[in-house]
């Protein structure tokens, strides 16, 4: 089998693609954070309802894998983006009004929003494996980190321009402001999206087009072979159990603003941009420190260990603020939390983007799918545990701020066990169809 041989992307490129994952992670932004907390604060509905509406569309990235491996056979990763994205956009569009309507009629809205936030899970699904996959594959090894950090960056760029352009947007806040705040925020995120991806995987050489694996079996016979790989189960679990801990606490941080600290809807949205702030200072660092000290580029396990042990103790941190109440710095802790989960999502997207083609044959996609279904499917139960625990522990303790500083301890807790599972990570890793023995620090030279 030939394996492909392709030109890699040049800082223009790579830039490129950045700007469609802060594309991608405007809409997403907006649908996990702020309607969450209008529907939680503004509406007074249950914290369950935007935990179980997020935990489908997280659910709905269960078909990552096939998805990925649907891009696999085709050899093509630009029509699953851009379709993606389009399908992204109008569940984005639709979640806003779903939102507006629960005001006046409560049972349709809710049944749109289910529609809608199935729509922004197929669309994130399609799209961001695809990407992930195209910037691995297109960017050079001694790029990889830089790439990893440039598209994260960008990312969470666009998560701070959204939140704090769209939070003094909705003051002050009505449903028909937030339809017509969030269908902009979609128009604008496709309309970027198509001009990233635009003409990027032509960048070939002329003699060498893309090659396929070929398909001797079914989707499910290949997800099997894929899973029998030692690394994707282990860098699975461990995306799991990080993410479980990364995630829980999403859905309730703005609501825990709001009833605690009593900020209003764009307080609390600006406050999300803080926290986005933070983790766009810790991606920065990790590239800069690795810059500084060279020594330290073939050490991706001690930052992502690091990383979550200080996530550990910021989530700790938040627990103290539920306790204390308005006179603990609430946006310090905030930033802590950005910074400390910055380091650890930055060394832990590097290791993905070398480990995704290290293995037997070219299943890049599935492989991709595995790591991202893991990834999307712990973020729904993180967020569906962090409400569920939020709202029983107020019923049983008559106390808000008991029950989120409960969550937030619960969560640190969980850093600390994903810490343990990261020295898994440099483990020895199955061979390449080169018969070349892999282990993640080997490749962390261009993780870091």
């Amino acid at each position: 089998m030939i394996r492909e041989t392709l030109r890699p992307l040049s800082w223009l490129g790579i830039v490129r693609l950045g700007l469609v994952q802060a594309a991608l992670g405007a809409i997403v932004v907006l649908t996990t954070s702020t309607l969450n907390r209008v529907m939680v604060v503004e509406l007074a509905l249950p914290a369950m309802l935007p935990g179980v509406l997020v935990g489908l569309h997280y659910a709905m990235q269960v078909f990552r894998p096939r998805l990925g491996y649907g891009s696999d056979l085709g050899g093509r990763r630009t029509p699953w983006i851009v379709g993606g994205m389009t399908v992204l956009a109008a569940g984005g569009a639709l979640a806003a009004v779903a939102t507006a309507w629960m005001a006046t009629w409560l049972l349709a809205g809710i049944i749109l929003a289910v529609i809608a936030f199935i729509m922004i899970g197929i669309g994130v699904g399609a799209a961001g494996t695809s990407l992930l996959v195209l910037l691995a594959k297109r960017t050079a090894p001694e790029r990889r980190s830089a790439a990893a950090s440039a598209a994260w960056v960008m990312m969470i760029m666009g998560f701070i321009v959204t939140t704090l352009v769209a939070g003094r947007a909705l003051d002050p806040y009505s449903g028909g402001r937030l339809i017509i705040v969030s269908s902009a925020v979609s128009a604008i995120a496709l309309f970027v999206t198509i001009l990233g991806i635009w003409r990027i995987e032509g960048e070939t050489l002329p003699n060498e087009r893309l090659n396929a694996a070929p398909r001797e079996g079914s989707f499910s016979k290949e997800l099997k072979e894929v899973w029998t790989e030692p690394k994707v189960r282990r860098f699975a679990v461990f995306i799991f159990v990080s993410m479980l801990a990364y995630s829980a606490q999403d859905l309730i941080l703005e609501p825990f603003a709001g009833a605690v600290f009593s900020m209003t809807p764009g307080e609390t949205t600006r406050l999300s941009g803080v926290q986005h702030g933070g983790a766009l200072t810790g991606m920065i660092l990790v590239p800069v420190i690795n810059m500084l000290m060279p020594s330290w580029r073939m050490q991706t396990r001690p930052w992502i260990i690091g990383g979550c042990i200080a996530s550990a103790l910021a989530l700790f941190s938040l627990a103290l603020a539920a306790l204390v109440g308005p006179r603990w710095p609430l946006q310090l802790s905030v930033l802590m939390l950005g910074i400390t989960n910055g380091v650890y999502a930055i060394a832990a997207v590097g290791a993905m983007m070398n480990l995704v083609g290290a293995g037997h044959r070219e299943r890049e996609g599935t492989r991709m799918g595995v790591w991202g279904a893991s990834q999307a499917i712990s973020f729904g139960l993180g967020g569906l545990l962090g409400t569920f625990v939020s709202d029983a522990a107020r019923h049983i303790l008559s106390s808000p701020s008991l029950s989120y500083a409960l969550v937030f301890t619960a969560e640190a807790g969980l850093f600390v066990v994903a810490a343990y599972l990261a020295f898994w990570i440099g483990e020895p890793l199955a061979k390449d169809n080169t018969g070349s023995s892999m282990t993640l620090a080997s490749h962390a030279g261009s993780t870091t």
